[in-house]
């Protein structure tokens, strides 16, 4: 299902499958024997959501008529679970030290099925605004209600599509820009095009009272590599046929159906060029620290770049 302007999606469509695709990543790694996450409405958001391929991710094993025909899917799919984790982790670790320094106002944009406001130990006072479109953060809100969970920080759903207003909308739900926050875009700026996330970033900017930080997760060299795409591709519709005979009644789309492959701006570079401080971490190297390295297949984790800053 390629993307037009203004397009919407339920969970197990479109973007909103591939969020299910994650808490599918973030549930297995929960459940494994040396964790390095604790995400414990991973699963339930997979339960609430049905059957469907993003369950392989969590499952202990795959079907072995899948393995049969693509052996190195397994490592594939492990190596994408501990980059999963190991984003995460991130970006868990990049909020509390934003909220320990004084930060009380945090920021999801496009909060997909994400529940750091229900997991976090955050400190008193915090508020954390979850900007996402309304079916995303309804399905999640009803489901996790259902389920006896109460957010750990006071809770505000920002219902919007971050292709409109949403500086408007945040602010209409009681965000002050005068004041320090912290922010994060995890798993977004493939789903924007280019100018939209140029867009994103001076809205973010604007918003963003000095102290403010951002964490991010970004396009590294070599992530729009045709060729790389173009095997990926092959593999998926492979893999997609095969499930498509064992009976699969719910499909997880090709990614690359949903991305925008257009040549944009560096994060880090625009981010030091408008007034942040900024480090900058590889995928890989994120990964290693974690001690979840990537798996010696080829093109075994997403050419990412995870860069963090601060606003001076």
């Amino acid at each position: 299902m390629a993307r037009t302007d203004n397009d919407t999606w339920d969970i197990t469509e479109s973007v909103g499958a591939t969020a299910l695709g994650v808490a599918a990543a973030r549930a297995a790694d929960t459940e494994s024997d040396d964790p390095l996450i604790q995400d414990p409405f991973a699963r339930v958001f997979l339960d609430a959501a049905g059957e469907g391929m993003w369950n392989w991710f969590a499952a202990p094993e795959l079907p072995a008529e899948i393995v049969e025909a693509e052996p190195d899917l397994p490592l594939r799919m492990r190596s994408m679970r501990n980059y999963m984790a190991s984003r995460t982790a991130f970006f868990d670790e990049f909020f509390l030290a934003a909220t320990k320094a004084g930060a009380r106002q945090a920021v999801i944009l496009a909060a997909g099925l994400d529940s750091r406001a229900w997991r976090l130990a955050w400190p008193d006072g915090t508020t954390v605004y979850e900007l996402d479109q309304p079916k995303v953060l309804e399905f999640k809100s009803s489901t996790l209600r259902e389920h006896g969970a109460e957010p750990t920080a006071k809770l505000v759903n920002v219902a919007v599509d971050l292709r409109q207003d949403w500086p408007k909308a945040l602010q209409e739900a009681g965000f002050d820009p005068s004041v320090p926050s912290v922010w994060s875009a995890e798993g977004l700026l493939p789903f924007l095009p280019a100018a939209a996330q140029d867009l994103l970033f001076e809205r973010v900017t604007a918003l963003s009272a000095p102290g403010s930080r951002i964490a991010v997760e970004a396009h590294g060299p070599g992530f729009n590599d045709p060729e790389v795409h173009a095997r990926q591709r092959e593999q998926m519709q492979r893999i997609r046929d095969l499930a498509a005979k064992l009976g699969e009644q719910r499909d997880i789309p090709d990614v690359q159906d949903l991305w925008y492959f257009e040549d944009r701006a560096d994060v880090g570079d625009w981010l030091r060029d408008h007034g942040w401080e900024v480090s900058v971490v590889p995928a890989e190297e994120l990964m290693a620290s974690y001690r979840r390295p990537p798996a010696d297949v080829e093109d075994s984790s997403p050419r990412s770049l995870f860069v963090s800053a601060q606003r001076l």
